[in-house]
């Protein structure tokens, strides 16, 4: 029986940049505040991550930092994934031997694929590595949807072992065809409860970039039985979900987490500063939250 590689939230961490690259005393300053604030798992170079602008020796120097920072507190997800598979391959043996605990392997893109071709995209990247590999289903980014029975088809290759899966709709016929340990976790914070009463067993969340400790604390309740505590934070949390959404991801997220005090840079064109609507939307959103600067 394979094991989830984490239960719980784990947060889809920004990357802070500098005029030289990552800027790493604040990523570790942001490492510490979610380790403190209790998250159960972190994902460094996804897409709140900014990923897709980083060069590949950014993207394995930020994971190789992220796993010596961490150093063995929570389990690092290295976001991993390309539209040519020889450079997905090629990224997940090097994200492998900087010392992820796992991968978070999205769909091609652009290009796109089959059906039939995702079989043979992400069966090609599972044989090059000995590492857990979490699928990264998210069709409004990609246009392209794992189908249920693609998952399913997935689920039984030994180290595919779950998915982080923003299209909801599917989620039922999706675990009625996958292996039974296999694990799903949302990737949409309004949708935690959703995805739980499902069976699923965790998220990975742009919104614990913020508030890790009330995140985790959703999917623990949930999990010890306290559903009425877990509906009341699911419920709490959806004003502060939107703004942080109000503009295209990372963008409200960096803004939020400069309100807070991390300063962490600009993030790279083609995204541009928060507006200052958006800015004004968060000050206020925070507040109402209880989310206190950090000192």
């Amino acid at each position: 029986m394979r094991q989830p590689v984490f239960r719980g939230a784990a947060t889809a961490l920004v990357t802070p940049f500098n005029d030289h690259g990552v800027d790493q005393g604040k990523l570790a300053r942001l490492i510490d505040f979610q380790i403190a604030g209790g998250i159960d798992a972190l994902v460094i170079c996804g897409t709140t991550g900014e990923a897709s602008t980083m060069t590949t020796q950014e993207h394995v120097g930020a994971v190789a930092s992220a796993v010596r920072l961490v150093n063995g507190r929570v389990p690092v997800l290295a976001g991993a994934g390309s539209n040519d598979t020889r450079h997905a391959i090629e990224q997940s043996k090097r994200l492998a031997d900087v010392g992820a605990d796992a991968l978070l392997s999205v769909t091609p893109y652009y290009n796109k694929t089959t059906q039939s071709g995702l079989v043979a995209h992400y069966s090609a990247i599972a044989q090059a590595v000995d590492l857990p590999v979490i699928l990264y289903n998210v069709p409004g980014r990609t246009s392209l949807n794992i189908a249920p029975a693609t998952l399913g088809e997935l689920s039984q290759i030994d180290n595919i072992v779950g998915v982080k899966e923003c299209n909801t709709d599917q989620l039922g016929e999706s675990i009625n065809l996958c292996a039974p340990d296999f694990a799903f976790y949302t990737g949409e914070d309004p949708n935690m409860i959703t995805l739980l009463a499902w069976g699923g067993v965790g998220v990975i969340s742009v919104l614990a970039n913020v508030i890790p400790g009330d995140t985790h604390d959703l999917v623990a309740k949930w999990t010890a039985g306290d559903i009425a505590g877990a509906r009341a934070l699911q419920l709490k949390m959806l004003p502060l979900i939107k703004a942080l959404f109000c503009e295209v991801n990372p963008i409200p997220v960096r803004a939020a987490l400069d309100i807070l005090g991390f300063d962490l840079g600009a993030a790279r064109l083609p995204l541009v500063p928060a507006t200052p609507a958006t800015h004004d939307l968060l000050v206020a959103e925070l507040a109402r939250y209880g989310v206190d600067p950090i000192s």
